[in-house]
């Protein structure tokens, strides 16, 4: 088998569709994207496609080290993001080809099914009441939702009394049990984070979320010295190489890989496997589409430490197309009592309607993320 084509499709609201065609009429689908930047990495997968035409996908981890290793410049959200997109599709080639899910490729499930959450409360977090009520209602059994708006190096008390009152009412709207994951969403300098991990230690979130930015983790170990509050990152480190020193120094508690950024289902089955060694928890990060979490929960049907999942269902993002648009059934995302059945149809699991796809992309988006200023006029971090 060779592959013969690479097409790609930007579609609403904010995603980048792959289709990896082969001569044997066996089509792959990935979703190669960076939010915002969906043009920058449409020309990167097509790139690669120059090195690809006319090789074996089912080579797939020397595929994958042709990709990485063969370039000089390598690592980086724009390339690794490429790299997934490819990676996922063709490990939906030689699922499909073997009639088996990729997870049974990757040696077999070790659950049948896997926790989920849900968004609450938007960019600038408000209404978390009756947004988690809605939640629980719908059967999920945790949400995540943004912790603060933008904040100053140093900052003011009244935005964290804000933050804690807005995880206080999340958690009086549905007791103990239900789980409260906080994204710091990198928007929080190390001196304000300090403060907050401490203010929010009674109200047992499930973890915190980058409380940090990325570059910036060496403070990790001075915040896990600060609280008993799992902290979890990884939704802007791309490669196991980014992972080995947080790990290393035993600071995280939870990594969260993408698999649309980090090198796909090759290389975020790896990062799993180096958490587990050091009995870290596994959550992949996917506030994206239908490809991405198909990708995801064919690596959790596989990795021991993986404990919940993120997914986009309603998302603040999704305005015009959602999660389940694009598929020809959309009854493989059911959720049920908070979890969601691994897809155990061949490849990723899931059937793209390529009739939606095509006409979504006839639409396309320019999707941008929100440039913030704090009120002295300076950017914050969004």
């Amino acid at each position: 088998m060779k592959i013969t084509r690479f097409e790609t499709f930007v579609v609403p609201p904010r995603w980048l569709f792959l289709k990896v065609e082969t001569d044997e009429g066996i089509s792959g689908w990935g979703e190669p994207i960076v939010e915002g930047k969906a043009e920058t990495v449409r020309a990167a997968v097509h790139e690669f496609a120059d090195a690809l035409i006319g090789k074996d996908p089912m080579r797939i981890e020397d595929l994958w080290q042709l990709m990485y290793r063969a370039s000089f410049y390598r690592g980086g959200p724009v390339l690794m993001s490429a790299i997934a997109g490819i990676d996922q599709a063709l490990w939906d080639i030689k699922g499909k080809f073997y009639r088996a899910p990729v997870h049974q490729l990757l040696g077999g499930a070790c659950r049948d099914r896997m926790r989920v959450y849900s968004w609450i409360g938007g960019d600038r977090p408000s209404d978390v009441a009756k947004a988690i009520k809605e939640a629980a209602g719908h059967g999920f059994t945790a949400v995540k939702m943004n912790l603060t708006e933008e904040l100053q190096y140093i900052d003011s008390f009244d935005k964290v009394d804000a933050a804690v009152e807005r995880v206080a009412t999340a958690r009086q709207a549905v007791g103990k049990s239900f789980g409260i994951a906080l994204d710091f969403h990198g928007r929080v300098h190390k001196p304000m984070a300090k403060v907050l991990v401490k203010e929010l230690e009674p109200f047992h979130p499930m973890f915190i979320e980058e409380p940090v930015l990325p570059q910036n983790n060496e403070h990790l170990q001075e915040l896990a010295r600060h609280t008993s509050i799992p902290i979890a990152t990884g939704e802007r480190m791309f490669t196991r190489w980014d992972f080995k020193r947080v790990l290393a120094d035993g600071c995280v508690d939870i990594v969260q890989p993408d698999l649309s950024h980090a090198g796909g289902i090759t290389e975020c089955k790896k990062i799993a496997a180096m958490a587990e060694a050091y009995d870290v928890a596994l959550a992949p990060h996917c506030p994206l589409g239908p490809i991405a979490l198909a990708a995801s929960l064919q690596v959790d049907a596989t990795a021991h430490n993986a404990f919940i999942q993120e997914q986009s269902l309603g998302i603040h993002y999704h305005e015009g197309s959602d999660l389940l648009d694009f598929l020809k059934d959309p009854s493989v995302f059911t959720y049920r009592d908070g979890y969601v059945d691994i897809p155990s149809g061949p490849g990723l699991g899931v059937e793209i309607d390529e009739d939606k796809v095509r006409k979504a992309a006839e639409i396309g988006h320019k999707w941008r993320n929100p440039v913030w200023r704090h009120a002295d006029g300076s950017i914050a971090e969004w």
